[in-house]
């Protein structure tokens, strides 16, 4: 039910409430790796042992990775606040953000660069099932 253009957490699916805190903490891992580049010997450095990789190409793109991360930041956190809502809009900029990620996995694994981005085929491909359903598309049409 919709009170003053406030969803009640009540009928809410579940999914929809995981999907939005999953894109917030995307937005904030990206804001993260940001003040990682930009201070890359503050008290930050270590979390690039999580990716060394990543840490590599970020820093052969030079200050476009900031952008980069900055502009996918910024679109994890529309995607989070949208998901959250119930807008319409929301579902759209997260379908167009996990289907970017399905193409990058798919390219990735098909040229060699990186044979483990075949673990994110199946889960974008369910997590475009379940956004794209009757059920979830009829909640954010409600919207």
């Amino acid at each position: 039910m919709k009170r003053n253009n406030i969803v009640t957490t009540r009928n809410r699916p579940k999914g929809i409430t995981a999907l939005s805190i999953f894109f917030l903490g995307g937005a904030l891992i990206c804001l993260i790796a940001v003040s990682a580049l930009l201070f890359p010997e503050s008290f930050l450095k270590p979390i690039w042992r999580l990716n060394p990789r990543g840490h590599v190409g970020f820093m052969a793109m030079g200050s476009w990775a900031i952008l980069l991360l900055l502009i996918v930041s910024a679109a994890c956190g529309v995607a989070a606040v949208g998901l959250w809502r119930g807008a319409r809009w929301g579902q759209v900029i997260a379908v167009l953000l996990i289907l970017l990620n399905l193409i990058g996995d798919v390219v990735n694994v098909a040229l060699g660069i990186e044979p483990r981005a075949v673990v994110g085929i199946p889960i974008a491909g369910l997590l475009l099932i379940y956004l794209l359903s009757h059920k979830i598309r009829n909640y954010f049409r409600w919207h």
